[in-house]
C-alpha cells in the first residue's frame, strides 16, 4: 500500500514550532496550492487548498529558522487522521500531511534550493499523538 502526498505551495503563516515533554521539535506549517482552470464561459477561476503539514525533529528546528510566511516549498509525506474530544466533548477531526521531507523554493538573495536533513520520527510504530502538546 502507499499513502504518500507531494504538494509545492507557499507558506500562509510563519511556523509554529512547539516540543514534547522529552523535548522534540514539532512544527506546524500551512501550506496553500493554487488551482486555476477556464469554466465553460471560457472565464479564469481559481481556488485555493490549505493544507495541515506537520514536521517533526531536527527538520521542524530548520522551518522555525528558515521558513516564512510567503515562502514556496515542497512538502513530501503521508496523509494522516487524528481525533480530539473538544472542550464541549464533541469529537473532532484532521488530516494532515506528516512531512518526511521538504525542499525550500525560490531562494531569496541568490540562495539556492535548500533540503532538510531526513526527519527524526518516534521510532516506536505505535507512538501516541497525545505526547504533541497541542
Amino acid at each position: 500500500m502507499l499513502n504518500m502526498a507531494q504538494i509545492i505551495g507557499h507558506l500562509g503563516r510563519d511556523p509554529e514550532v512547539r516540543y514534547t515533554p522529552e523535548g522534540t521539535a514539532v512544527a506546524n506549517l500551512a501550506v496553500a496550492t493554487n488551482e486555476t482552470w477556464k469554466d465553460k464561459d471560457g472565464a479564469k477561476q481559481e481556488r485555493t487548498e490549505w493544507h495541515r503539514v506537520v514536521v517533526w525533529g531536527k527538520q521542524a528546528e530548520i522551518a522555525r529558522e528558515y521558513l516564512t510566511k510567503g515562502r514556496q516549498i515542497y512538502v513530501e509525506g503521508s496523509l494522516q487522521t487524528r481525533q480530539w474530544d473538544d472542550k464541549d466533548g464533541q469529537k473532532r477531526y484532521t488530516t494532515e500531511i506528516r512531512c518526511q521531507r521538504f525542499v525550500m523554493l525560490g531562494g531569496r538573495g541568490g540562495e539556492s534550493e535548500r533540503t532538510a536533513p531526513e526527519p527524526e520520527m518516534p521510532e516506536d510504530p505505535a507512538y501516541n499523538d497525545d505526547n504533541i502538546p497541542f
